[in-house]
Formats: structure tokens, sequence, C-alpha cells
């Protein structure tokens, strides 16, 4: 048995099993990422699809994911790699519908899109960060390349996580799901207090832009939109200068699915007032899924 490090839940593994985000297991005495190299998604997207608004726009980037995450929101659009019925099964069910790719092949690939406007590579679909290793070391690989790497998460993981791969991230699309420890905690099995320390460090060193889901009934008064939006505008970098302002926000629409199918989707007239009311506050707000 051995105690995992990567997120605030620090899961104590025993040998062969696997954590909470069904990605990390125990192998004589350590823990290990077994969802290391193990693909179920991969796309080439429009940049602004991850989103990001504000970094190389209307370039395209190779997308890919794995399977397994350490939360568990119940709107989950991507539940069958994130935590649906093959990821509980176990490591012998979710092989079947993977594809090993190393780091070095994932990195050839990468560049055979290049005269399709391809510019690296974006890490999501599924947390990246529980097999950051993964991340970490295609994107050291991709560097050498010349190539871009973009991570899209949840924003749950130790600082000391971060600091491994900051050095080969050039932007990241960070989730802020809300602003109060009850949904955070009770909704999405997450760790607001985390989630806020990875995106007060990140903006430090990374281009950062952020997410917010607007869900009926949970997070979409104007007053939580306002609390996020001063929140935010209060970030700064390195030598204490306020550059929150400057972080772009993206507010997303909300569609029901998975195990929330209780409430309908979010107004699209909500949406853009939140939108204008965020405007506020900072100097780039996008609507989402409108």
């Amino acid at each position: 048995m051995a105690r995992c490090s990567v997120c605030f839940r620090h899961c104590e593994i025993k040998e062969n099993e696997l954590g909470f985000c069904k990605a990390r297991t125990c192998r004589d005495g350590r823990i290990l990422p077994e969802n290391y190299g193990r693909l179920t998604s991969v796309a080439l997207d429009p940049i602004e699809k991850k989103p990001l608004n504000r970094f190389f726009p209307g370039s395209m980037i190779l997308s890919v994911g794995s399977y397994g995450c350490n939360l568990r929101c119940p709107f989950c659009q991507n539940d069958s790699i994130s935590w649906g019925d093959a990821v509980n099964d176990g490591i012998s069910t979710i092989h079947e519908y993977t594809l090993y790719m190393s780091p070095e092949d994932l990195v050839s690939l990468a560049l055979s899109y290049r005269s399709r406007g391809n510019i690296g590579i974006a890490y999501t679909y599924n947390e990246p960060l529980i097999g950051y290793e993964f991340v970490r070391d295609t994107a050291k690989s991709a560097h050498e390349q010349g190539l871009k790497n973009v991570l899209v998460t949840n924003g749950t993981a130790e600082i000391a996580v971060l600091e491994e791969i900051l050095p080969y991230i050039d932007a990241m699309n960070i989730d802020l799901k809300g602003l109060t420890e009850h949904y955070y905690t009770h909704t999405l099995g997450g760790n607001l207090a985390m989630t806020k320390a990875f995106i007060e460090h990140a903006v430090k060193d990374c281009h950062v832009e952020l997410t917010t889901l607007v869900v009926p009934n949970e997070n979409d008064t104007e007053e939580e939109m306002r609390a996020i939006c001063e929140w935010i505008s209060g970030l700064k970098d390195k030598a204490g200068n306020v550059i929150g302002p400057a972080v772009p926000l993206h507010i997303s629409r909300f569609f029901p699915r998975f195990h929330m199918t209780d409430r309908p989707a979010t107004r699209v007239d909500l949406i853009y007032h939140l939108t204008d009311v965020a405007g506020e506050y900072l100097n780039y707000v996008y609507p989402g899924n409108c």
C-alpha cells in the first residue's frame, strides 16, 4: 500500500488496486499512473474549442484524452471515459477501449498535422493531471519539436504536480466551477481551496483562461458571478502586480445529461446577462454553448 500525492484525496492505494480516480495504482509499494499513454480520444480541434480564445486564435490543436477523473460532476460531458461503467469495472475493462501511444509517437502524430494548421497538443477530455507523468513526458518532447502544449483541467491537483509540468505547458483552460464550498464539496466532489490555489499559481507562469459552467439552481445567480469575478480580478503575477482583469473567462451554458437531467438547460438570456455582469470586472468574457 502507498499514498498518492496528486490531489486532495491522498488515496491510500492497496497493491494492484486503483485510487478514487480509477487511473492511479500501486505496484511494489509505488504509486504509478495506470493510464500512462492509454488514449481514449484523439481529435484535431480548433483552439477555440478548448476553449482558448486568446492563445493563437484561428489555429488547430491535436486534442487527446485518457480515462479517469478525481471529481464526480453529475453533469459530466465525458462520463464514459471519466467515471462511466468501463472505468469503474477496472483496468482490464477500460484497457479494451484504449489505444497505447508513447510520448514520442504522439508527438510524431502531432507533427504530421502541422500542414493542417496544428500548433501542438491539448491534454483534455478526462482529467489529464491524474496522469500528469504522461503529460510531462509528452509535453517535454513536444517542446523539443517546437510544438505548443495546452492543458484543459479542473485544477484539482497539488502545487507540486503543477510545478513539475509548468515548464512545458504554454496555455491552460482551468475550470472554476463556482465559488461555494457546498457546491464544490457536495455536488462535484471537489476541493475549492485546492482549485483556487492552483489557479493563483498557474497565472504567474502560464497563459490561463478560466471556464465557469452555469448550472440552474446551483451557481446561476448574479451574486455568485460577481463573487467569482471579484476573486478573478484580484489575481496577481509573480511581482505582485494585479493581472486578474486580463484573465479571460468563458461563461458556458449547461445542458442536462448524465446524472443531472432534473433541470432544463441554462437560459440563453441568463448567460448573456452574466457575461455582461462579468464584463464589469474583467476585460475578456465569452459566452459559451449558446
